[in-house]
């Protein structure tokens, strides 16, 4: 939208300050319970200086680092998605009149939030949920009001972690589209800089409320290079060509057994995933009958009553539910929303106890299938000339 500027630790205060004076409630990264997760964010004193993080498959944990980073770490546990599609909401509530009763629909949440520090997986998985509630055929009201609110603070990644793919997925590491400003964080000896861009209207004008100054050619490259080298950094990658069939063909292939050897069946996966948008609907009352609510609240593919009709569960083993839940994500999804239902983001891969990694088990049916198919060529080569 316009040319890139610069500014310092004291223009990100700027920046946050000017949010919250145009009415927005400013949730960024913050370091609570041993994690970095989204909060509140006041000033830059609430974000994550001087930390990182450290991730594998089942594992995560805090590090300081060597220098004074706001932005250094990969990912937390959570996803915007606890904002704009919150684990619990009400949907209406209704009250006893003598012989009748009075329904009263939830009104849609007007929140303006500005999301600080998001990175490209989670603006791509954003634009996956606005498939789903946006632009179907039946719009979610309240997401779409939170959603049309709130104003999108990006930054570029300045490293990978060891369970990020997105480069194979095509959704980072740099920011491309989706975003109202966009951070990249330089940080050297010298100076503690951030490369700020508009990507909107809206950007702009909070960009020159905030009188970033001229980014100079120097500057420009280094912002370049910082993203070009976390390219190189990612922990995982996977082949996503051809994937859907892949899957569709070799449903009964023996490594879904393999998993639910391993799966909890605890749907944390699910929950961390920002793309994830599965949820049931539960009817609260009070103990004399006079008011009653209902709630939509998270669920999963993994849960036994999620599949739960009048004549039982359909997906009553492990080995059912990870399929679903895999063949789904990265298969019929693209039938569905035509895109892919992952962003590479890992942390299904980080939050699973066991450490089930989809990279792993989409490699293994792929070699397994890729091995038979050689096996079969080779047979049959020999047929021919025998």
């Amino acid at each position: 939208m316009n040319k890139p500027g610069v500014i310092d630790r004291e223009g990100l205060n700027r920046l946050i300050q000017t949010l919250i004076g145009r009415g927005y409630q400013v949730v960024g990264p913050t370091v609570r319970d041993e994690a970095i997760v989204y909060d509140n964010v006041f000033s830059i004193e609430d974000l994550p200086a001087g930390w990182t993080d450290e991730q594998e498959g089942g594992t995560y944990r805090l590090k300081k680092r060597s220098d004074d980073a706001l932005f250094g770490y990969t990912l937390g546990p959570h996803s915007w998605k606890r904002f704009l599609h919150p684990p619990e909401r009400r949907l209406w509530q209704a009250q006893k009149d003598s012989l009748d009763f009075d329904i009263v629909p939830e009104q849609p949440d007007n929140t303006k939030y500005a999301f600080l520090g998001m990175r490209s997986c989670e603006l791509h998985a954003i634009a996956i949920q606005d498939k789903v509630f946006i632009q179907s055929p039946h719009t979610d009201l309240h997401y779409q009001s939170l959603r049309q609110n709130a104003l999108f603070v990006a930054v570029n990644c300045g490293q990978a972690g060891n369970t990020c793919f997105c480069v194979s997925m095509q959704t980072g590491p740099k920011v491309e589209a989706g975003y109202d400003l966009v951070l990249t964080e330089i940080l050297d000896d010298s100076h503690h800089s951030f490369l700020i861009e508009a990507g909107s209207e809206a950007g702009k004008n909070i960009l020159e409320e905030v009188k970033a100054g001229p980014a100079g050619a120097g500057e420009i490259k280094k912002a370049e290079e910082i993203v070009t080298n976390t390219a190189k950094q990612m922990g995982r990658a996977m082949e996503t060509g051809n994937i859907k069939e892949l899957l569709y063909e070799n449903l009964e292939h023996p490594a879904w057994g393999e998993i639910a050897e391993r799966c909890l069946s605890c749907a944390n996966c699910t929950m961390v995933c920002p793309t994830c948008f599965c949820s049931t609907v539960e009817d609260v009352t009070d103990v004399a009958g006079d008011h009653a609510e209902r709630w939509q609240k998270w669920d999963s593919c993994f849960t036994m009553d999620f599949s739960s009709i009048h004549g039982g569960a359909v997906r009553n083993s492990t080995q059912s539910r990870y399929r679903q839940w895999m063949t789904h994500k990265l298969a019929s999804w693209q039938d569905q929303f035509d895109t892919s239902g992952c962003v590479g983001c890992g942390r299904c891969i980080t939050w699973c106890p066991v450490g089930i990694d989809l990279t792993r088990e989409v490699a293994v049916i792929r070699e397994s299938t890729t091995c038979q198919e050689e096996n079969f060529s080779g047979s049959e080569a020999q047929n021919e000339n025998s």
